[in-house]
């Protein structure tokens, strides 16, 4: 009976052991779970600024009020020049910016039909660009009223958000009644521009034809885009042969259809009969298509969807390297964004309601790490991604527009571009245990029940940088997980280290808006706070000693938070 009772308690004793030893591994596996390795010695490639593209469908905020001040702000962030797209630079009217329009009345006829040129509004437009070392993505496009051919008009459009997307086609989406007056007419804006900047200056930009031609912005055939960028990009070189000219900009580029329509148009400059030369093909000096993601609506809640926007993209950059002709051309993302609509409000469309707070900020760290490794696994040459994202003067504040600045207050989005302004060298190796695949997000996006902790890293000779996120696609708060960002092959022993961070208490003027009542009509004093809040906080400054080259970093990231450490020594 004794012996019974000590094989009993020796079975207990040893299950104590058992569970405890059990604790202690889950312990220290909880200490190390969320666990970002940054190896400062791995390159992976020279840093290339793809984030550094901007653009917006109304040109004529350019030089407003806010629009001047966003541009600075831009040019400011960023090592190199920005480049800028807009739509509608040909467009006729009065220079009147309203939604999803603008113009510019470059173009019109006198009463014999003879063409009159005028560059004010362009000029304007440009000036303010070259002024902060910025560069026009010059979009050759819409079509002049007097030049249009349709018929009967309407011309100008008045949609506003809500109505339906398509009554924004109108007269200006119509091919030229006369393509040698089209051909012309792109050959006096090129040479005006040369005359102005210079012939250096204007060789360093980009010019594309027209945008979407496969959707409701060209309301005629393909091959009779064909006919529209041949005789465009006739007129762009005989004006300044050594001009860089490219496109289509088609949308939805991993669709069949959209498919077929990029790989005909490649095929057209390849081999295709030129329409405004009758030689063969046409010039392509870039390649360039749209990628865009679907947030939804579920059960009141916004759901992003992150994987369309990157099959775009892998699409593109996979027919641009089957072709000998184009795999080492540059290729641009002309626009590159969670959805479609940058002028649709949350009011109208409730599931863009993710873009003032830190939904877009972390999805845009998230996806924009996902765009390089794309570009790794094609080897092009991936050269920018334009967000198509800007800002909306005189609206109401924070009204949910796809912006990165609302009345002149910069929004969270913001500060990762400031962020992604600090990185620079080559990037290096990250691996982390919580960042989602890249073939997992291509299928179905961050729909897992736990987030995507991911990381983004550079270095140069005198710093290293790692950008880290918290992201998932359900929009919603959750409490800050402990993530351990260790840094090796430090070249230093000692180091300073700066910690910024944006979340719902950080770089976020949308939180400090709300908590002062969310005023439509908010007082000086209340602007500047705003304005204060909009910036990027470093929330830790310090001097720290790195032993045998290695230094570990803590994070608190909340769900949805994004936090960028710089190391300089």
């Amino acid at each position: 009976m004794i012996t019974d009772m000590h094989k009993t308690l020796r079975c207990l004793f040893l299950l104590i052991l058992t569970v405890a030893s059990i604790g202690v591994k889950a312990q220290q596996a909880s200490l190390v779970e969320n666990s970002i390795e940054v190896d400062l010695q791995k390159k992976i490639a020279p840093m290339k600024p793809v984030w550094s593209w901007f653009g917006y469908d109304e040109p004529n905020y350019t030089y407003m009020k806010d629009g001047k001040k966003l541009l600075s702000e831009l040019a400011e962030l960023s090592p190199v020049p920005v480049y800028v797209r807009t739509h509608s630079l040909l467009v006729s009217g009065d220079g009147k910016a309203a939604l999803k329009w603008g113009s510019t009345n470059a173009y019109t006829e006198d009463t014999d039909g003879n063409p009159v040129y005028d560059w004010t509004i362009i000029d304007s437009i440009f000036d303010t660009y070259i002024q902060r070392g910025m560069k026009p993505l010059a979009q050759i496009g819409f079509m002049p009223e007097d030049l249009s051919s349709n018929n009967p008009k309407p011309y100008r459009h008045h949609w506003k958000p809500g109505d339906p997307y398509t009554d924004i086609i109108t007269g200006w989406a119509y091919p030229p009644k006369d393509y040698n007056k089209w051909r012309d007419l792109v050959y006096q804006w090129v040479k005006h521009a040369v005359e102005r900047y210079g012939k250096a200056e204007v060789e360093s930009w980009y010019w594309e034809v027209w945008n979407e031609p496969n959707g409701h912005y060209w309301m005629a055939s393909q091959e009779e885009f064909f006919k529209l960028y041949d005789y465009a990009a006739d007129g762009v070189k005989r004006a300044l042969p050594t001009a860089k000219i490219g496109g289509p900009n088609i949308a939805g580029t991993s669709g069949k259809k959209a498919t077929e329509w990029m790989n005909n148009f490649i095929k057209h400059c390849i081999s295709g009969t030129n329409y405004a030369t009758g030689k063969r093909g046409s010039p392509l000096e870039a390649l360039l298509f749209h990628a865009k993601g679907a947030p939804q609506l579920v059960d009141g809640r916004v759901v992003m969807n992150m994987a369309p926007q990157m099959r775009d993209i892998a699409a593109g950059f996979r027919i641009a390297s089957s072709y000998s002709e184009t795999k080492d051309l540059p290729l641009i993302i002309g626009e590159s964004d969670p959805e479609g609509c940058a002028a649709c409000g949350m009011a109208t469309n409730p599931e863009n309601a993710y873009r003032n707070g830190t939904m877009y900020s972390s999805y845009t760290a998230a996806s924009f790490a996902r765009k390089y490794l794309l570009a790794d696994r094609a080897k092009v040459n991936f050269l920018g991604a334009v967000s198509w994202s800007f800002e909306f003067e005189n609206q109401p504040w924070f009204y949910g527009f796809r912006d990165l600045a609302t009345n002149g207050v910069d929004k969270p989005v913001l500060n990762v571009f400031r962020m992604f302004g600090m990185m620079k060298g080559d990037r290096i190796g990250v691996e982390s245990d919580r960042m989602y695949l890249l073939e997992t997000v291509l299928d179905s996006s961050i729909r897992g029940q736990r987030t995507d902790i991911g990381a983004f890293a550079t270095k140069d000779e005198k710093s290293a940088a790692v950008m880290v996120w918290n992201y998932h696609d359900v929009d919603k708060q959750g409490p800050a997980e402990t993530v351990s960002v260790v840094l090796n092959h430090v070249p230093v022993k000692k180091a300073m280290l700066n910690i910024y961070l944006i979340d719902d208490e950080n770089s976020n003027s949308y939180e400090v808006w709300k908590k002062m009542g969310s005023p439509q009509k908010p007082t000086q004093q209340q602007i500047t706070k705003l304005e204060q809040a909009g910036q990027l906080k470093c929330v830790s400054s310090s001097t720290i000693q790195i032993s045998e080259g290695k230094t570990v970093v803590p994070l608190k990231l909340k769900r949805q938070a994004v936090a960028f450490i710089k190391l300089d020594w």
